[in-house]
């Protein structure tokens, strides 16, 4: 998988070979909605500003943001998924900006945003490119700025997803031990469409210093 898809299995239950393959049938992760974890910070007015999803998918956070009045851009390698997030935007009326762009490379945006979401992206990473990444964000975010993400916990024990990383704590610590400040890592969970109960996950907050 690459640097910006979300990880999860093809539908045959292999692990992808592309980025569009992920979608070339409806996902589990692609609920329609936004994830209740990030619905959540947004009613409670965390998420602020300019706001970047990476690894975006169908676009579902990024137009969250969109319906909130603020300035919202996805980035994702999945040309089909943006696409896809393009046409919902249209039918919904709402503004916001959808880029085929990997997520190591977030410094070529050329701009600063206030609140990152990742849903799914973090947990694809090898050590190599959790520090790429991890430093990639330092350079799109203000200082102040939050990154909230979502990844699967070592806490999730289903066999279904035996070819994704369960991410511990301190694997999380430790890719943002420099330039963050952690400021909650807590039990959550992804919802999924097949499984009411979703996928345990951590929801971490962490805020650019």
């Amino acid at each position: 998988m690459t640097a910006t898809s979300r990880s999860a299995a093809a539908s045959d239950g292999r692990p992808p070979s592309s980025p569009d393959q992920l979608y070339a049938r409806r996902p589990p992760w692609d609920i329609g909605r936004p994830q209740a974890a990030f619905r959540q910070l947004a009613d409670a007015g965390k998420i602020q500003g300019r706001i970047l999803d990476v690894g975006c998918g169908t676009g579902e956070h990024v137009l969250m943001a969109a319906s909130l009045g603020l300035d919202a851009t996805g980035v994702d390698l999945a040309e089909t998924a943006l696409r896809a997030a393009e046409e919902k935007a249209r039918a919904r009326e709402l503004t916001a900006e959808f880029r085929q762009h990997d997520a190591r490379r977030l410094g070529d945006l050329g701009r600063t945003f206030d609140t990152v979401l990742d849903c799914g992206l973090f947990h694809i990473f090898g050590a190599d490119d959790r520090a790429a990444f991890a430093q990639s964000l330092r350079a799109a975010v203000a200082p102040g700025g939050r990154y909230f993400m979502l990844c699967f916990s070592d806490r999730e024990t289903g066999d279904d997803w035996s070819h994704v990383h369960r991410v511990r704590r301190n694997e999380i610590v430790a890719a943002f031990a420099e330039g963050w400040r952690i400021d909650a890592i807590e039990p959550a969970a992804i919802e999924i469409v097949p499984d009411p109960d979703g996928i345990r996950a951590w929801l971490s907050a962490l805020t650019r210093i």
